[in-house]
C-alpha cells in the first residue's frame, strides 16, 4: 500500500474503531499525515517505542496489537500449544495514559491465540515485570511503557523467560513474525477470558529487594529523613514498601506528585535526568529538614537524587550515584563469599565505578548501551555456572549505566529502582552515622581515584527529516570529515568488536567511541527509542576546573562541527 492508501483505510475501514477514524479525518497537515503513515512502527532491541495516537507510526491498539500477534505467532512456534496455554506471558504496564487499555489489547489478542496470560493487576513497576516472568516461570514477558519520555509517548518492552528484554537476534526473530502481518485487520481482539488471569505478586517482589539489603543499623536508618517522589509513576507502593520495611521511618511523600497521572502535570518531564523533575521534592525537603530527596521515573526503573550540603541540595549525575552505590555495596559486603565477583557497566558509562570495583579486586564488563545487555550478561554467568565453565562462572554484583538505571541482585534482571532507591538510603544513612554526606563521600572518591566530569548532550530531531539528519551526522563522522583534538583511538561498534575473553563479540550497534590520550572519551549515537542524537563526554581532569575547561572545549567543538 502506498502511505496515502494505508491513510485512507484507516480513516475510512470499519475495522478501526470511530475514535480511530475521527482523529485522522481531522489531519489537515501532510507533514504530520506523513509522520503517521511513513512507515511500521518499528519493533526492535527496545522494543517499541512512540508517541501515541493513529496511524501505523504510532502507539495505538492496532500497532500493538500487530505486535503482539507476531509475538504470539513466534512463542507458539518456539514452545508448542500446550507450554503456551500452561506457561503463558505476563503483561504489565505503568501509570501514562492508556497504558491499561493497550495492556488489555495485548491480553486479549494472545489470550486469543491460545496463550495463557497472567496480567498484574495495577501499574507496577518495569522490573518487577521481569521478576514476575521468573517468579510465574512465564515463556515471556509485556510491559506497556515508554519508561522516563514525555507523556505524549508510550511504549511496549518484550522479555524472554529469564527475564531478560529481548537482545538484538531475539529481537530480530520476533520481528521476523511481526512484519508477515501486513493487514492491520487480521489482527484479532475477540480474547479468551478464561485465559486471561489477574495477578498481583508485590509482596514477593518486595521481598526479593529486601534481600539486597546491604547495611543492618536500625538506629541509623530510622535518623535519616528522606523525601520519596515517584512522580505520579508505579513506584509509589513498592518503593515505599522497600523503604518501610528495611527500617526507615522518616519518608516523607511529595503528596501532589503521589497521585498516578500519565499527564504528569507538576513536571516539565517525569525524567530524573531532568533537573528539573525533583523542584518540588526539594522544595518540600527543605520544609522537613530532609537528608535527600529519592525520585523514581513513571515505570520505576531509573532513580534521581538530591542530597544536603551546607550550601542546599544537591543533584548527583548517574554516573555518580553508581559509583557511591557500588561503594556502599562494596563496603557493606563479605566479597569473600563471591568466587568470582563481577560488575558490569555500559561502554558510556564513566569509568569511575569500574575503577574502584576494579581496586577491590573485582572483574569488569562492558556492554552496549541498554541495560538489556546487563540483563543478558547475568544469564551468561548462571548458564557458565550451570555448564561447569570456570572461565565464565563469574558472580554478579552489581550492574548498572549512566543513564541513573542500577540494579544489585538477581530477583530481576533489568534496572530497578526500588532495589536501587533502598540501597541509596542505606548509603545515605551510613554516611550520616559518620557523619558525612553522599557529597562528602564523592569528594573523597575523586580524591582517590581521579577528577571524572561527565555530561550527556541530547538533540531531538523529530519526524522523518529528523531522523535522516541524524542519520547523515553519523556518516559524517565515519567519514572522517569531523575531527577532535587528543583523540588516540576511535571504536566504530557498527561492526562486532571483541568482548571480554570468553564472551565472543559485541553485536553491532549505531555508536562511535572517541578514546582521548589520557583515557577521557567521547561517544556520539543516535537514541534508540526516541528521534535524538545523543553525545556522552567523560573527561578526566587533574580537579573539576581543568575538567570543566576540557568539556567545554570538546562540547564546543564537536557541536560546530556537525552543526548543532
Amino acid at each position: 500500500m502506498s502511505l496515502a492508501e494505508k491513510y485512507e483505510q484507516w480513516k475510512t475501514d470499519a475495522f478501526f474503531d470511530e475514535e480511530t477514524r475521527l482523529e485522522l479525518s481531522t489531519l489537515t497537515d501532510d507533514k504530520e499525515i506523513e509522520d503517521r503513515f511513513y512507515k511500521d512502527l518499528e519493533f526492535g532491541t527496545g522494543g517499541m517505542r512512540g508517541i501515541m495516537g493513529a496511524g501505523t507510526n504510532r502507539v495505538n491498539r492496532y500497532t500493538l496489537g500487530r505486535a503482539s500477534t507476531g509475538l504470539g505467532n513466534y512463542l507458539l512456534e518456539q514452545y508448542g500449544a500446550q507450554a503456551c496455554r500452561e506457561r503463558g506471558v505476563v503483561i504489565a504496564y505503568d501509570t501514562r495514559n492508556h497504558s491499561r487499555e493497550l495492556a488489555s489489547a495485548s491480553a486479549a489478542v494472545l489470550s486469543g491465540k491460545g496463550i495463557r496470560v497472567l496480567l498484574l493487576d495495577d501499574a507496577r513497576p518495569t522490573p518487577q515485570l521481569s521478576f514476575s516472568v521468573r517468579h510465574y516461570d512465564a515463556l515471556a514477558g509485556i510491559v506497556i511503557t515508554a519508561s522516563h519520555n514525555p507523556k505524549e509517548y508510550n511504549g511496549y518492552k518484550v522479555y524472554d523467560e529469564k527475564g531478560v528484554q529481548l537482545v538484538p537476534a531475539q529481537a530480530a526473530a520476533v520481528t521476523e513474525y511481526i512484519n508477515r502481518i501486513s493487514d492491520y485487520r487480521s489482527v484479532s481482539f475477540a480474547g479468551d477470558k478464561a485465559l486471561i488471569q489477574t495477578v498481583d505478586d508485590t509482596d514477593a517482589f518486595v521481598s526479593a529487594v529486601l534481600k539486597q539489603s546491604r547495611y543492618k543499623d536500625a538506629a541509623a536508618k530510622a535518623e535519616l529523613r528522606v523525601v520519596y517522589t515517584p512522580l505520579h509513576g508505579a513506584g509509589r507502593i513498592p518503593v515505599q514498601k522497600a523503604l518501610a520495611e528495611d527500617g526507615f521511618v522518616n519518608v516523607f511523600p511529595v503528596e501532589e506528585q503521589m497521585t498516578p497521572d500519565g499527564d504528569f502535570p507538576t513536571v516539565a518531564s517525569p525524567n530524573p535526568e531532568d533537573r528539573r523533575a525533583l523542584e518540588m521534592g526539594i522544595a518540600y525537603a527543605r520544609e522537613v529538614d530532609a537528608d535527600i530527596v529519592l525520585g523514581t521515573d513513571p515505570d520505576s526503573d531509573r532513580v534521581g537524587i538530591a542530597v544536603r550540603t551546607d550550601d542546599g541540595y544537591q543533584l548527583l549525575t548517574g554516573n555518580q550515584i553508581g559509583a557511591l552505590v557500588m561503594d556502599h555495596i562494596l563496603s557493606c559486603s563479605d566479597m569473600s563469599a563471591y568466587k568470582k565477583p563481577a560488575i558490569v557497566k555500559t561502554i558510556v558509562t564513566s569509568e569511575l565505578g569500574a575503577e574502584i570495583a576494579r581496586s577491590k579486586g573485582l572483574a569488569v564488563f562492558s556492554t552496549l548501551t541498554g541495560f538489556k545487555y546487563i540483563g543478558e550478561k547475568i544469564s551468561q554467568f548462571e548458564q557458565a555456572k550451570a555448564e561447569g565453565d570456570t572461565k565464565r562462572d563469574y558472580d554478579f554484583v552489581f550492574g548498572y549505566e549512566e543513564s541513573y538505571g542500577y540494579l544489585a541482585g538477581t530477583h530481576a534482571r533489568d534496572k530497578d529502582a526500588v532495589v536501587s532507591g533502598m540501597l541509596i538510603c542505606e548509603m545515605a544513612a551510613r554516611l550520616k552515622k559518620e557523619g558525612k554526606t553522599p557529597a562528602d563521600r564523592m569528594a573523597e572518591l575523586y580524591k582517590k581515584y581521579g577528577y571524572y566530569r561527565d555530561a550527556l548532550d541530547s538533540f531531538t530531531l523529530a519526524g522523518k527529516d529528523g531522523l535522516e539528519r541524524i542519520a547523515g551526522m553519523m556518516r559524517q563522522l565515519r567519514s572522517g570529515q569531523t575531527r577532535l583534538p587528543d583523540v588516540q583511538d576511535t571504536i566504530d561498534y557498527s561492526t562486532p568488536v571483541p568482548a571480554e575473553p570468553g564472551f565472543g563479540e559485541l553485536p553491532a550497534a549505531d555508536v562511535l567511541k572517541y578514546i582521548l590520550a589520557d583515557g577521557s572519551w567521547i561517544a556520539v549515537r543516535p537514541s534508540g527509542t526516541e528521534p535524538k542524537l545523543k553525545i556522552y563526554y567523560s573527561v578526566r581532569g587533574a580537579d573539576e576546573t581543568a575538567a570543566d575547561e576540557r568539556l567545554t572545549q570538546y562540547r564546543q567543538a564537536l557541536k560546530a562541527q556537525l552543526g548543532l
